[in-house]
């Protein structure tokens, strides 16, 4: 299928340019591109990055070089950096483009950082999921992890970004990236004050009044981390004045000057504008992936498993994603209606997800009971109602999606979630999206979707059955419609987005530089 509005990107490479010249830009996240596996030999092996972000990120190096700083998330990958004089790889080859300098912190530090810090501490507090922390000395642990883990890898990733600058190809523009790495813009702007600072955050940003379930100092710092940046940017409109409110909450004593109506906020003489663009998902590439043989081959497997009418998830397996309680709407869907017990298919991917970190492995033991509860509950010969697939199989996904009557998406709370954008436009059913308001992609699609509560069961449950008897024409409106919003905001109106927050930048510091000359 073609998409009208291909051209979205045309101008892309333009922007890399104005911008940057012909140097490179550095991104910054804690997963990169590429990562280390050991082969045969002993040998360490290139492959892609998984992480989402890393993905999305690596549609950059489409239109400008790249000097990517990332975490060493492998022991490969410790290997590598440790071969390089400057923790250095890649840079050098079309087929990879990007330079990676790799931060390499002690396992026991970045086991602090990532593992209890940033995951599950951040990132459950974030998502409204505070109450699912299972230490019951938590303070006293933040503290710990904070000051032994956060801060030290942070202040390493500040040192990395710059090394970065230093470099004869690199221009002075950073685009920081995600929770992980709140603290270390602060770090940088200390040493190279000139330099460019931009910082996506890709999860939702909580009320204020949610920033209390920390220690007072840790999120002054994280407010003063991510002012360090001349651009701080979110998914959607609510995240961006959450985050205004919060620094006005826990930094009343500072004397910072906030501008609700422009979105502003100047602390210490430096002004941080707040912005809010939402991600996307490649549309091009989707389809692409679609017509490859290997997605066709899944395709046609999973095609004999589908029922009279098919639903489909897809997610990692988080408590974030609410997929216990999606179940239960799917259970008592079928008690109100049991002439669809026979009839129903639920093909169910999973893929696994932090698995070193307690609260995640007891979230895919209730998965796990409420899926078994399901089939044992309805199991009717051969036929049993939930199909799952707990592997990290991006192309079964795609085929998977595109044979859903009906796709269901529920999350507690999502920075945007791109499965409810890659549906419309890789299904072949003019398939329903049911979709859960805590979503960020809600405030887009929400027209095209039917809405529910993600912790109403029993609404969620009416939301199901209404996306089943849904009239054809209105399946096949509300379809269209979801299709041409992803394809009119694809992934290239995101990425520019950020270029023209960085061109902007660099225009008015161009404009002063020009204004203290002329005196």
């Amino acid at each position: 299928m073609h998409n009208p509005y291909s051209n979205n990107s045309a101008n892309i490479g333009e922007l890399c340019q104005q911008v940057l010249g012909d140097k490179r830009l550095i991104l910054v996240s804690n997963r990169g591109p590429i990562e280390h596996r050991t082969g045969d030999g002993d040998e360490a092996e290139a492959c892609h990055g998984s992480g989402g972000v890393a993905v999305a990120l690596s549609a950059v190096a489409r239109y400008a070089p790249v000097a990517w700083v990332a975490s060493a998330m492998t022991d490969a990958d410790r290997q590598v950096a440790q071969q390089s004089e400057d923790n250095t790889v890649g840079g050098d080859s079309e087929e990879h483009p990007w330079r990676v300098r790799f931060v390499v912190a002690p396992c026991a530090t970045y086991e602090r950082y990532y593992n209890l810090m940033s995951n599950p501490t951040l990132w459950f507090l974030q998502h409204s999921l505070r109450h699912r922390l299972e230490r019951s000395s938590l303070r006293r642990d933040i503290h710990e992890d904070w000051e032994k883990g956060y801060v030290p890898v942070n202040r390493r990733f500040a040192g990395a970004v710059l090394a970065e600058l230093e470099m004869p190809d690199t221009a002075p523009c950073v685009m920081f990236h995600d929770y992980h790495l709140y603290l270390a813009p602060l770090y940088v702007r200390a040493q190279a004050p000139e330099a460019i600072l931009t910082h996506f955050i890709h999860i939702p940003w909580p009320p204020a009044e949610t920033w209390q379930g920390l220690p007072l100092n840790v999120t002054e710092d994280i407010c003063r981390g991510l002012l360090a940046n001349d651009v701080v940017s979110f998914q959607t409109p609510d995240s961006a004045y959450n985050f205004l409110a919060t620094c006005w909450s826990f930094l009343l004593d500072t004397h910072a000057e906030f501008d609700f109506n422009l979105l502003t906020i100047r602390l210490g003489g430096h002004l941080t504008r707040v912005r809010y663009h939402p991600i996307s998902v490649d549309v091009n590439d989707l389809r692409r992936r679609m017509a490859s043989p290997e997605v066709n081959t899944y395709r046609d497997k999973l095609s004999r498993l589908r029922g009279e009418y098919t639903f489909v998830r897809v997610d990692r397996v988080d408590p974030s994603k609410n997929i216990v309680t999606g179940f239960e709407a799917f259970d008592v869907l079928l008690q109100r209606h049991p002439e669809l017990i026979g009839q129903v298919k639920f093909l169910a991917f999973l893929v696994p997800s932090r698995r070193g970190i307690p609260e995640y492995r007891r979230y895919t033991g209730e998965v796990f009971a409420a899926i078994r509860d399901i089939n044992s509950c309805y199991q009717r010969g051969d036929w049993r109602p939930i199909e799952l697939f707990h592997e990290n199989n991006y192309p079964q996904a795609l085929a998977g999606m595109s044979l859903y009557d009906v796709l269901f998406v529920n999350p507690v709370s999502d920075g945007m979630n791109l499965v409810s954008k890659e549906g419309p436009i890789v299904n072949e059913q003019d398939g329903v999206l049911v979709l859960s308001r805590g979503a960020g992609s809600h405030g887009e699609l929400a027209e095209g979707a039917v809405s529910v509560d993600p912790l109403d069961i029993e609404g969620t449950a009416e939301g199901l059955a209404s996306a089943l008897s849904m009239p054809e024409a209105e399946r096949r409106a509300r379809a269209e419609q979801l299709r041409q919003t992803v394809e009119r905001n694809d992934l290239s109106v995101w990425l520019r987005s950020q270029l023209e927050d960085l061109r902007s930048i660099a225009l008015e510091r161009s404009i002063c530089s020009l204004a203290g000359a002329a005196r």
